[in-house]
């Protein structure tokens, strides 16, 4: 153990610093360090024209003449269809990918999952085959349908879309009219889950 006093030695400064760095009350008590608003020292205060003053300015483009693209005088086009044939790559030449012809998303089979909403266990897991949807890049998406003695009651509600209104529609049809739910299910609430 070592014990400083007050003196201003170098050995009584590293051992001051030193007990205030091991202190061991918690960090959340006010301390000199973590408490208070003392003012920033003089060498650390700028004025607003000095504080970027130690920085020395770097020119990033040599040639400050850029071509400006879209700036050519060019008659307005009369039809539709000749703005469509002009494109739009003029204005932003050089930004973004250039768009390359992908081949044709290979058609996916489509699952169909059937939950009760009392049970998280599936009653139908079944693989749809033989119809083609609107597109082929779509979200999965969720319906919730209420099954009467009668059948369907309204159309199948919508909880989570494809990204697609087609596609949501045409599974939606799909469901009553060609899969025919209302036939095979029970009467209660049901989750429909259809995706790739």
């Amino acid at each position: 153990m070592q014990l400083t006093g007050v003196g201003q030695g170098t050995t009584d400064q590293i051992l001051r610093e030193r007990a205030d760095l091991f202190d061991p009350r918690p960090l959340f008590f006010p301390t000199e360090w973590n408490y208070g608003q003392r003012p920033l020292p003089v060498r650390l205060r700028r004025q607003p024209g000095q504080v970027f003053g130690s920085f020395d300015p770097v020119m990033t483009f040599a040639d400050q003449k850029l071509k400006l693209y879209g700036a050519e005088s060019t008659p307005a086009p009369e039809k539709l269809s000749d703005v469509l044939a002009q494109g739009n790559e003029a204005p932003f030449a050089g930004f973004g990918q250039v768009d390359i012809a992908r081949p044709p998303l290979p058609a996916r089979v489509v699952f169909l999952e059937i939950r009760n909403f009392k049970d998280s266990k599936p009653i139908v897991v079944q693989a749809l085959n033989g119809f083609l949807p609107p597109r082929l890049d779509y979200a999965p998406m969720e319906f919730v349908v209420l099954v009467g003695s009668g059948g369907v009651v309204g159309e199948p509600v919508l909880t989570s879309g494809s990204g697609w209104d087609d596609v949501d529609a045409f599974f939606r049809s799909y469901l009553v009219k060609t899969l025919r739910v209302g036939e095979r299910l029970n009467p209660g609430r049901y989750r429909v889950l259809v995706g790739p």
